[in-house]
């Protein structure tokens, strides 16, 4: 194809990017043949004695090293050209694209002769590279990462381009290193040939019988590394020379030295594989074994756990018939004391004392039938909560066991005298109205039911003498644990911190809930001020003794009081203030009425706060010995 004399004259460096732009619409428009075939290409900017057909990425890469190219020969039409094929073949013809071979030339390989010692690792020589001088007179030029990212740019894929520098300052040298692998030495050849195609290979570059311009590159070999000069100096540091056929041997032994290690690990590990093999059939035999007895230990269980269910099943009912039969028994005892009753209201007795035998036993059968009644309602709760009280009867006390029992033998004895004493009483009456009749025997019976008498008497003084010293001890001790009680709320006011066991101030009215509604109405400054002075005026009003805002109900047979929730302030205050401060105000109340009725002042009580009530004296007694021991420890670690 023939150019247009327009195209004859060259053009100026700024006119480059038009004129490039220009061709590329050229080449868009197809007034260039640039694809012969599906594989062929070639370049219709370089004259016909140099025109040759290309693969894709070599017309790629020529095209890039053409336009890209530094050197002098190159006029700035046949640059722009050259970066118009380029961008052309990248943005329009990318999906034809072929191996980066030219057709013509194969695999940069080929003609290698395998005796040829080359640098090893693969090594690529750059020379005339351009230099100016500094104002220290020492040369300098572009550095390596340059030169490199043009290279990469172009396919040749270089790991590192290193420049020379001698005393001078840039040699306008430079080694370029691809990797050691082969796909680095067919880079490396690549690149050798890439520079041989546009005549600035090493031939052209020792050639004398022409201007060197622009870069010359090769790939060192044996020669270039047996250089006296910088190049040869920096190949022998950094390589050897070693022909291909040494590479392929040395990779050859390689590969049958990892060929031999991995046959031996392949072996070492399908021997591990039986071991591992026998070792799972082992443990799989000693599962199963282990399964079995497993299940025969769980079936084992199993009937065991049904054997105990069913002699629990048993023994319960059991204990239901008993309690049946009981319940049974004591509604006949019941019905049997009811009609006896009733019998001896019928009976009619002329004698004064008769009357008051009959009763007596009147009352003795109503407190028996009172009795056989709750009796029965006991043994209906026990018919529902017999383990319960089983578990609660263990847990007794056994010192307040054991004194209740003393005060019940007590008062039966007392009881006793007391209905002997009256019996006695009743037999000396009728037998001295007997005794006005003269009879002896009736008068000595009298002497002998006084002397009963009297000693009963006695007895009856003695033990009322015993229930009051009993009763002064237990008031006695009743004070003690009382003192016991405030030296230990005493006590515990020295100590600081929050525990499970503490002082709880009772009657003291939280301040909080105030605040919090205050911060609704106010800013936080005035809703403080306001929220202090309303708490301190209800404190007043929970210190007067003439309000008592409660009311007495009766629950359970007992008397009761409650909150009167009628009450003018109370109401007044729920509906002003919300249910928060209501609930602080009444809780204030309720802790007053029932720790100081009296006195409307705050009091201090040892307090249970995990469980919310009122802490015993040996749960006081047992946290402060605790603290102690504490504070014994923490002195001796400090000693």
């Amino acid at each position: 194809m023939e150019h247009s004399s327009e195209e004859d004259s060259d053009i100026s460096e700024s006119e480059m990017l038009k004129y490039e732009d220009k061709s590329y619409k050229k080449l868009k428009s197809g007034n260039h043949s640039v694809k012969i075939s599906d594989e062929a290409f070639t370049c219709p900017y370089c004259p016909k004695k140099r025109k040759r057909e290309y693969l894709y990425k070599d017309l790629l890469q020529h095209a890039s090293g053409v336009g890209n190219s530094t050197s002098n020969k190159r006029s700035a039409k046949e640059k722009a050209n050259h970066l118009a094929l380029a961008k052309y073949l990248e943005k329009d013809l990318r999906d034809a694209g072929s191996p980066s071979k030219p057709v013509n030339e194969g695999d940069p390989l080929t003609g290698c002769s395998h005796d040829e010692k080359f640098v090893w690792p693969w090594t690529g020589i750059v020379v005339n590279i351009p230099t100016r001088r500094a104002e220290d007179g020492r040369s300098v030029g572009e550095s390596g990462s340059k030169l490199r990212d043009e290279l990469i740019r172009r396919g040749f894929n270089p790991t590192r381009v290193h420049p020379l520098w001698n005393f001078r300052g840039h040699s306008g040298c430079a080694v370029v290193e691809f990797h050691k692998d082969w796909p680095g030495l067919h880079n490396a050849m690549s690149f050798e040939k890439a520079y041989e195609a546009d005549h600035h290979g090493k031939k052209d570059w020792y050639a004398s019988n022409q201007e060197k311009s622009g870069l010359y590159a090769w790939v060192a070999r044996s020669d270039d590394y047996n250089l006296k000069n910088i190049i040869g100096d920096h190949l022998r540091k950094i390589g050897d020379l070693k022909t291909i056929s040494e590479m392929m041997e040395e990779e050859a032994r390689k590969q049958n030295l990892l060929v031999s290690n991995l046959t031996n690990m392949i072996e070492v590990k399908d021997k591990h594989l039986e071991e591992m093999k026998e070792r799972f059939t082992e443990t799989s035999n000693s599962v199963e074994k282990l399964m079995e007895e497993k299940d025969r230990l769980l079936q084992s269980y199993n009937e065991e756990i049904k054997k105990i269910q069913l002699s629990a099943r048993d023994h319960f009912q059991r204990i239901f018939t008993d309690h049946e039969k009981l319940k049974l028994q004591l509604e006949s005892q019941k019905k049997e004391l009811e009609l006896r009753g009733e019998e001896l209201e019928k009976r009619e007795t002329q004698n004064e004392n008769d009357r008051k035998i009959l009763a007596e036993e009147i009352e003795k059968n109503a407190m028996r039938n009172n009795s056989l009644q709750l009796a029965s309602l006991v043994q209906q709760k026990a018919d529902e909560n017999v383990r319960k009280l089983a578990e609660d009867q263990k847990k007794q006390k056994e010192d307040l066991h054991n004194r209740i029992i003393q005060l019940e033998k007590q008062l039966d004895a007392k009881q006793a005298l007391a209905l002997e004493i009256e019996r006695l009483k009743g037999s000396l009456n009728v037998m001295k109205h007997m005794g006005d009749d003269g009879d002896i025997e009736v008068l000595q019976k009298m002497e002998t039911v006084l002397k009963d008498l009297r000693e009963k008497e006695g007895e009856l003084d003695d033990l009322e003498a015993l229930n009051q010293t009993l009763i002064i001890r237990e008031r006695k001790s009743n004070d003690e644990l009382q003192d016991a009680r405030k030296e230990l709320i005493n006590a515990l006011k020295e100590l600081s911190g929050r525990a499970h066991i503490g002082l709880k101030r009772m009657g003291e009215l939280d301040n909080k809930p105030f605040l919090e509604v205050m911060n609704r109405k106010y800013n936080e400054e005035e809703a403080e001020e306001r929220a202090s002075e309303l708490c301190s005026l209800w404190e007043e009003y929970l210190k007067d003794p003439d309000w008592h805002p409660f009311k007495v109900i009766t629950a359970e047979g007992k008397h009761k009081e409650i909150i009167n929730e009628e009450d003018e302030k109370l109401k007044g205050l729920k509906k002003e203030m919300g249910e928060e401060v209501y609930i602080a105000v009444t809780t204030a109340l309720v802790e007053i009425n029932e720790y100081n009725p009296s006195g409307r002042y705050i009091t201090s009580e040892l307090w249970n706060y995990k469980e919310g009530r009122k802490a015993t004296l040996q749960e006081g007694v047992a946290f402060l010995m605790k603290q102690w021991k504490l504070l014994v420890h923490r002195k001796g670690g400090i000693a």
